[in-house]
């Protein structure tokens, strides 16, 4: 299965999926212009990713700020993982966000209360 690697620019994240390795991360500001260009080569790497998962999956999810639209590309990854969980799969969402915003802490709570998958939360100092 093939990785994929995006570097971060001033408006998307640095992405990492990578299966071999074990490594899974989204990280830092989520605003593309595009946001259905850049989520679908993401959202097709989890399917297929689906067809053959590790034991246990951990994503890192470490943003800065993210927009609506990219909020809903996330919702649909994360479904992707509750999919996981329910075939009997170890998954573990880990949610980084800025110390003392209060917006992104709270968001990965909804996003973990909406999906009941494992969520892990680290404050980042600034």
């Amino acid at each position: 299965m093939r990785s994929i690697r995006i570097e971060q620019t001033e408006i998307t994240p640095k992405v990492i999926l990578d299966k071999a390795k074990e490594e899974l991360l989204i990280q830092g500001k989520c605003l593309p212009e595009d946001v259905k260009k850049f989520f679908t080569p993401i959202i097709e790497w989890f399917d297929a990713y689906l067809e053959a998962p590790n034991h246990e999956t951990v994503i890192v999810l470490d943003f800065d700020y993210f927009n609506t639209a990219s909020s809903k590309m996330l919702l649909i990854i994360l479904s992707k993982l509750r999919d996981l969980q329910k075939k009997g799969k170890r998954v573990q969402v880990v949610w980084k966000y800025p110390q003392y915003d209060q917006e992104l802490e709270e968001a990965g709570e909804e996003f973990s209360d909406l999906l009941n998958i494992p969520f892990e939360f680290l404050p980042k100092a600034e």
